[in-house]
């Protein structure tokens, strides 16, 4: 089994085969196009691919069975996972990423169509400024948030009072230190007399995420673990991307209670 997992990934024609196939089925001609190989080159592949129940041929077009189409599904996750990692390889070596579960983590490939949103000495407010750009572009905002500002918390509350749907995600060391804030009667006013929502986590996941319908932003604590990187925010608005971002908010979301007043 081995040698036979080894020999495809050694082959570029037959990853290359299976993957234009999960499109739909492909002429002769067309995996030429595709491959940029010759038939002499693809025939001998195809022959491997159908020898391994991976491709059917049927009226001069090729085309994945179940058993393909499930394993090219599983190599394009391997592919899109290594490139996701290799491309923000920066990103993910110097933070914590052990609080996003194994079962989202084992797809971020859904992350390759994003960019690293950085502080730079020239504009030292970028994470911020994108932060306030997206719920300003947003009706619906889930925030699952580590840390809080007096900023953050008044551009939040703005967009409450103008008509928007906030969830926020908190820890519940977080609410007691809320709680003794000047900011806390304008948030209880708030949810007390609109549909936005606060809960609470018992434990906090290291990790902070703000995902709407069109925009995520990922951000992560430093290796350490401790200290929560403000700097440095991963950020897409990619469809994947986003339903990745939903997915892991609403992962976290079903661990917590809402906040009553």
């Amino acid at each position: 089994m081995m040698g036979d997992i080894q020999a495809l990934f050694r082959s570029r024609l037959q990853i290359q085969i299976l993957i234009a196939l999960m499109d739909g089925t492909k002429t002769l001609a067309q995996l030429r196009e595709i491959t940029g190989s010759s038939s002499q080159a693809l025939i001998p592949k195809i022959r491997k691919l159908e020898t391994s129940n991976f491709i059917t041929i049927a009226n001069y077009q090729y085309n994945l069975t179940p058993i393909g189409r499930i394993f090219t599904k599983k190599i394009q996750d391997i592919i899109l996972f290594k490139s996701v990692i290799k491309k923000h390889k920066k990103f993910w070596d110097q933070h914590y990423t052990q609080s996003i579960p194994d079962e989202y983590f084992s797809s971020v490939g859904d992350l390759y169509n994003s960019e690293i949103v950085t502080d730079t000495n020239v504009e030292i407010f970028n994470v911020y400024f994108n932060f306030l750009k997206i719920i300003q572009e947003s009706e619906e905002i889930y925030i699952l948030s580590p840390i809080s500002s007096p900023a953050h918390i008044d551009a939040v509350l703005k967009r409450i009072n103008e008509g928007a749907y906030v969830e926020t995600l908190v820890g519940k060391d977080l609410i007691a230190h809320l709680s003794q804030s000047p900011l806390f009667d304008k948030i209880y006013e708030l949810a007390s007399h609109t549909k936005s929502k606060i809960l609470v986590l018992e434990e906090m996941p290291r990790l902070g995420l703000t995902v709407t319908e069109n925009h995520i932003s990922l951000g992560l604590f430093k290796n350490d673990g401790i200290t929560y990187d403000t700097t440095t925010d991963l950020y897409s608005t990619d469809p994947r991307a986003v339903s990745w971002g939903h997915t892991v908010y609403h992962y976290f979301r079903n661990m917590a209670t809402e906040l009553k007043y």
